[in-house]
């Protein structure tokens, strides 16, 4: 389970959630399901249902526990899961994408290295979002030379403006 950029420190994996109001009733079915799936979970909130919060507030502590190695891989959901991508790729060290299909759920850990998934409390089913991160837990990435040569230049982004 764990992706090139981890090391095998953690006796269980742990994964970190978070939602703002829009995804908080589908973050909190995913954290039920992950526990019973033998997952140690590290929810970052909402931890009730606020429709003034923001998801920032939670989404990007969140992301940067996975950036910092203290989390194997999150899960980020707002409304659509567009909003909480945004806020999660801002954090360098994160690959955050939108998933609404298990082929990506797949691909962009296999070839991407992936780190958070972001859903969409208002448009994932709760039996949808459960095979995505059910499909996003189990890949691994490849590590093909072509997949290191591009998350090279994605690292070198994240620290210099390279292209101009």
């Amino acid at each position: 389970m764990l992706t090139s950029t981890h090391q095998a420190v953690h006796p269980v994996a742990q994964i970190g959630v978070a939602a703002d109001h829009g995804g908080f009733v589908l973050k909190e079915e995913l954290a039920r399901w992950l526990r019973r799936s033998g997952y140690q979970v590290r929810d970052f909130g909402a931890f009730e249902l606020n429709r003034a919060d923001d998801y920032p507030e939670f989404v990007v502590p969140m992301v940067r526990a996975v950036a910092a190695r203290k989390l194997l891989r999150g899960i980020a959901l707002c409304g659509s899961g567009v909003g909480a991508s945004i806020a999660a790729n801002k954090v360098p060290g994160v690959r955050a994408g939108l998933v609404h299909d298990v082929y990506s759920a797949r691909q962009g850990v296999e070839d991407d290295d992936m780190n958070v998934i972001c859903l969409g409390g208002r448009v994932d089913s709760v039996a949808a979002a459960i095979e995505l991160v059910r499909t996003f837990l189990a890949a691994q990435f490849t590590g093909a030379p072509r997949h290191r040569r591009r998350l090279a230049e994605v690292r070198a982004l994240e620290y210099q403006d390279i292209y101009p």
